[in-house]
């Protein structure tokens, strides 16, 4: 087994989208190429957001999507070991309590913006006589923040390059609020220590967060984990995706027919210098997987780009991959093979073959211009009685033909349109000894 360790740390706060199929791809891929580990890590230290049915919800999409995990983390069964770190952290003179409002806080920020500073806290509640503290811990409860150590902070990331951010520009985060509450930092670096967590990727936003980790990790006696930031996606006129992350959803995606195949391929490659190209397979997409050839520049994201994936993904399947479906909506077990030879070709979601079935169950209404009135009713008395074999379409056009001297695209598509109701579709060769209903000759 591989020493890399990976992790994907959802908050089962809500659904996951495709901004977190990023991130759990690209962390899954490269476990999985050196045969390392890939943990499902549930950041559920927010009680009253995290549910379980979220918890299942994550779940269910990577299983759907072939993202198994090696083992699964509960960061709300780990709350004693933050507390442990807490510990650590005070005693070594790294953590202090602090008891400004969120108005008092907003009120310096807004100060020091004015005076052209950057809103960096101040560190006042160091400058607290014990007394004072003790005075503001009747009116209030404190919250705790982590000393920086105000130098620079240097990483070579493994998508965005050798990155350096002056520790001095950036508050000492919060690690624990008022009520009690563990913030995600200080846990997130707890489980990367405690879980041998060697490579980090995630999205671009965090790269601050990274520069102050690195200083816990290091406090903590951890090891720092190798970290790379992927762009963050967005809209094709650049907008960010926040607002429609909602009906991005896997779910929603998954609902309206796009295939894993499709997923994982477009978003293994989308943003990197390879070609966006269907692949079978998990292995087939982590062959060629690197993350230096993606770049930093925000990734246009079009759900549009699913649809073709998805419709060769489908039409690349195998009866028996499919075979369950075809059942469910009554096709005759004699029939399905050839039902879906005839089909696939023409569907993009698995949803469009019962439109097709119904074609072929009941029948078309009929597509009739005033022009070729005439000449349908004379074709569809040639036309004989379902059912039918697999010459019948052939034979019934030559006989329009010999009767009426019609041909070429005046003979066959008024014909189609009058069995079928549409300009395109299967081969009426193929479709036709599957029709079980057609036209009256009156029509």
């Amino acid at each position: 087994m591989s020493s890399i360790v990976t992790r994907f740390a959802p908050s089962p706060t809500g659904h996951l989208h495709i901004g977190n199929l990023r991130t759990a791809l690209f962390n899954y891929l490269i476990a999985r190429q050196q045969g390392g580990t890939f943990v499902l890590r549930l950041d559920d230290t927010d009680p009253e957001r995290s549910k379980q049915e979220y918890i299942d919800a994550i779940k269910f999409d990577l299983e759907w999507l072939g993202l198994t995990w090696d083992r699964v983390e509960q960061q709300s069964k780990r709350l004693d070991r933050y507390k442990d770190a807490a510990e650590k952290l005070r005693a070594d003179g790294r953590f202090y309590e602090c008891f400004e409002t969120p108005t008092e806080l907003d009120l310096k920020r807004k100060k020091q913006l004015n005076m052209g500073r950057p809103p960096v806290y101040d560190r006042a509640a160091l400058t607290l006589s014990e007394a004072e503290r003790e005075a503001l811990r009747a009116e209030r409860d404190g919250y705790w923040r982590f000393l920086l150590d105000q130098a620079r902070i240097e990483w070579d990331d493994g998508i965005l390059g050798p990155l350096s951010i002056d520790a001095a520009s950036v508050s000492d985060p919060v690690l624990i609020r008022a009520d009690g509450q563990v913030l995600y930092t200080l846990a997130s670096v707890v489980d990367d220590t405690d879980m041998g967590i060697t490579h980090v990727v995630r999205g671009s936003d965090h790269v601050t967060n990274t520069a102050t980790q690195i200083q816990i990790i290091e406090a903590l006696g951890g090891t720092v984990p190798s970290f790379a930031h992927h762009s963050l996606l967005t809209g094709l006129q650049g907008e960010a995706l926040s607002k429609r992350l909602g009906v991005l959803s896997l779910r929603d995606l998954r609902k309206q027919g796009v295939t894993p195949n499709a997923l994982l391929s477009l978003m293994a490659r989308l943003g990197s210098s390879q070609p966006v190209e269907l692949r079978a397979s998990l292995d087939e997409i982590a062959e060629g997987f690197e993350l230096s050839q993606f770049g930093s520049a925000p990734t246009k994201f079009d759900a549009e780009d699913l649809w073709p994936l998805t419709r060769g993904d489908l039409q690349a399947r195998p009866y028996a991959a499919v075979a369950d479906t075809i059942r469910s909506l009554g096709v005759p077990d004699d029939l399905a093979p050839q039902f879906w030879d005839v089909a696939r070709e023409n569907i993009t979601t698995l949803d469009d073959l019962s439109g097709w079935w119904a074609l072929c169950r009941d029948g078309a209404s009929p597509v009739i211009a005033d022009e070729d009135r005439e000449f349908i009713a004379q074709a569809l008395t040639l036309l004989p009685p379902p059912p039918y074999g697999p010459t019948a379409w052939k034979d019934w056009t030559d006989a329009v033909k010999a009767a009426t001297g019609r041909k070429g695209k005046g003979l066959f598509m008024p014909l189609r349109m009058a069995l079928t109701g549409q300009a395109r579709g299967p081969e009426m060769g193929a479709l036709m000894p599957l029709l079980q209903k057609v036209p009256a000759r009156d029509q």
